[in-house]
């Protein structure tokens, strides 16, 4: 395969969501157009992978590149927004390295060992009740909160306390999957602890 996965059909998506997460931060004070690249490049995020099956072109490069391009567009969101995003941004960072250095392109499906809660929101790759709860909350609070500050919810008559509903459901999401998170990285440390040992016996052989 080589090179052909660069342009398999998933990753050509996720080269244009790029461009328009580019589009945004070059517009972030527009909200006019912001809102609709952003928008439209979260909605490709559900095509990419879509298009991964029907056409046979799944690759531990699109597995990864996909997730780098939703952590590249939070990023920016949650950095710009607040003075304390980073920490968001960094925690996203650290869990998609430790994710995929130690469980690989198949991450998803390797946690049936957690608690009920990771097992609960892991389970079917997030395609449950609990799942789309936290994924809601890892994507869609950034944009809602950029709708919120900048006025956009409000100019669609939208009234503040359904607007403040709404951030409370989606702080809940983000915070399930906060604990899921930190769950990623322990379950990483006691990875490269069980490495170190490892490592130690072999040399003392």
């Amino acid at each position: 395969m080589g090179l052909k996965i660069l342009l398999y059909v998933p990753n050509i998506i996720g080269y244009i969501r790029i461009l328009l997460l580019l589009v945004c931060w070059w517009t972030f004070n527009y909200p006019i157009v912001f809102v609709p690249c952003y928008v439209i490049s979260i909605i490709l995020d559900g095509f990419d992978g879509f298009a991964a099956r029907q056409l046979n072109q799944i690759s531990e490069f699109g597995a990864w590149f996909d997730i780098a391009v939703d952590n590249f567009g939070r990023s920016m969101l949650w950095n710009v927004l607040f003075k304390w995003g980073h920490f968001i941004s960094s925690l996203e960072w650290c869990v998609f390295v430790c994710t995929h250095n130690s469980m690989g392109a198949d991450w998803k499906n390797k946690f049936s060992d957690g608690p009920w809660w990771v097992r609960k929101t892991m389970a079917n790759g997030f395609k449950t009740p609990v799942g789309a709860f936290a994924i809601f909350g890892l994507h869609v609070l950034p944009i809602w909160l950029y709708g919120y500050y900048n006025e956009v919810l409000t100019a669609f008559l939208l009234p503040f306390i359904l607007q403040w509903l709404i951030i409370a459901v989606l702080i809940a999401g983000r915070l399930l999957c906060m604990a899921v998170e930190f769950w990623c990285i322990w379950i990483h440390v006691m990875y490269l602890i069980r490495n170190k040992k490892e490592t130690k016996m072999k040399v003392m052989d």
